[in-house]
């Protein structure tokens, strides 16, 4: 071997090598990036939960204030009529800044686990609003929000001599709305063979016309009661709350703990969401509210079929009206997750029958939404549906796609962030709502 192989030799293992180092360095680079930016993740989910935790205990304080300053009482059969309602809100956003900084700190105080079974009871535990009185709220509130799906459908039908290209904006209307594209052609179809569209101009029959096409294709038939409220449900009636990250899902579940309350049930919330950190914590905060136990695990990542079983358990023991338990967001693509709701729906059946199943949905998501309610259905079977962030209603017409594909009802819908914005689904309402 010459000198010169020697030589070229030593060059290539040289700068392999070289390359070697260069590699674990950048490695090394890239893993202090990712920690650092999951650290900050971290921070901001922390930082986003403090605050939804304040003002929500703010919004209360002040909600309180505001009804013992007009002379209201505060049981869910004295409550006012929608537009009483309405001025009541007004009065509690003006008085939030007031009553935040106390508010908060007697929350955080409150929210504090001392067991498995937590139940902080407050001194003076609130007193969620009606149903009757939500309904009529949110019906004005749905009136009232940025909604071009049933005022665009109006504007076009409303036109003299419609053409082959308005009934296409007719249709595109819909699609854009989230109706489904098999429902949007049903739509087009019943429409343009309906005499009061295409035989007269007169504005009044045209808006009756869409009114009741649009509520056929909504239902009006259709069963909306929850399980829990009927005749024949078990005692503890369970619910399972299921949904992916960022559809407000343990949110809802606070809020329909409220809705029994406000019914005079008695509730218990079982947190088996043990994979997010701040799950539990924000679940323990909504049932102090309304003096609601909830039973958790006391260390973060515990099976969550575990938690389900202890809270089926001692609801079963308290003889609780109702359990509600929540579960972690799931992502339909991760096989291994969606195999945990099985198990926890056998564990929890292993003591009580569950009575009902709600997926959560984001309305404002549309079709993919609609994608993720498809593998839920097959993984757990659903009973009903819950639309959180309805007031986003362009893309409303979910309310009838996701009834066509998994043939199970909207049961109720959300049209807000304060802790009474959900409220049993009304098709009338809906519709006259995204009409007005």
């Amino acid at each position: 071997m010459d000198t010169q192989q020697i030589i070229a030799i030593v060059v290539v293992a040289v700068i392999a090598i070289a390359l070697i180092v260069a590699g674990v360095l950048a490695d090394r680079s890239r893993k202090k990036r990712i920690d650092a930016a999951e650290q900050a993740r971290e921070d901001r989910e922390a930082a986003a939960k403090a605050a939804a935790d304040k003002a929500i205990a703010a919004k209360q304080a002040a909600g309180s204030e505001a009804g013992s300053a007009a002379g209201t009482a505060s049981t869910p059969s004295d409550q006012k009529s929608g537009a009483e309602s309405a001025e009541s809100m007004k009065q509690a956003e003006s008085a939030q800044s007031a009553a935040s900084s106390t508010e908060s700190a007697g929350s955080a105080q409150s929210a504090q686990p001392e067991s498995q079974t937590s139940q902080t009871a407050e001194s003076q535990p609130q007193t969620p609003e009606s149903a009757t009185s939500r309904m009529t709220r949110l019906k004005a509130r749905l009136a009232n929000s940025a909604n071009p799906f049933g005022k665009a459908l109006f504007n076009i039908l409303a036109k003299d001599h419609l053409s082959e290209a308005d009934w296409e904006d007719v249709e595109d209307t819909l699609l854009m709305a989230d109706v489904g594209a098999d429902a949007s052609e049903q739509l087009v179809d019943e429409l343009r063979n309906d005499a009061r569209i295409t035989g007269t101009h007169d504005p009044a029959q045209v808006r009756e016309a869409l009114r009741s096409k649009l509520l056929a294709m909504v239902g009006t038939d259709t069963d909306r009661r929850l399980n829990a409220d009927k005749p024949e449900a078990h005692k503890p009636s369970v619910i399972i709350m299921v949904g992916v990250n960022g559809t407000g899902k343990t949110t809802t579940a606070g809020k329909l703990a409220r809705l029994f309350v406000a019914d005079g049930k008695s509730v218990m919330l079982g947190a088996a969401d043990t994979f997010r950190a701040a799950a539990a914590d924000q679940l323990e905060t909504w049932g102090a509210k309304v003096n609601v136990p909830v039973v958790r695990s006391d260390k973060d990542g515990a099976d969550p079929a575990s938690v389900a079983f202890e809270a089926s358990q001692r609801a079963k023991n308290d003889n609780a009206d109702v359990l509600i338990i929540d579960t972690a967001g799931r992502l339909q693509n991760k096989a291994n997750l969606m195999d945990e709701l099985g198990k926890i729906r056998r564990v929890t059946e292993k003591n009580l029958p569950v009575d009902e199943v709600l997926l959560v949905l984001d309305a404002t998501t549309g079709q993919n939404g609609m994608e993720q309610a498809k593998v839920f259905a097959q993984a757990i079977g659903i009973t009903g549906v819950v639309l959180s962030k309805l007031d986003g209603s362009a893309k409303g017409g979910i309310v009838i796609s996701v009834q066509k594909e998994l043939g199970v009802p909207v049961k109720l819908v959300g049209l807000g962030e304060g802790p009474d914005d959900l409220a049993p689904f009304n098709p009338e309402d809906f519709v006259d709502g995204i009409l007005a």
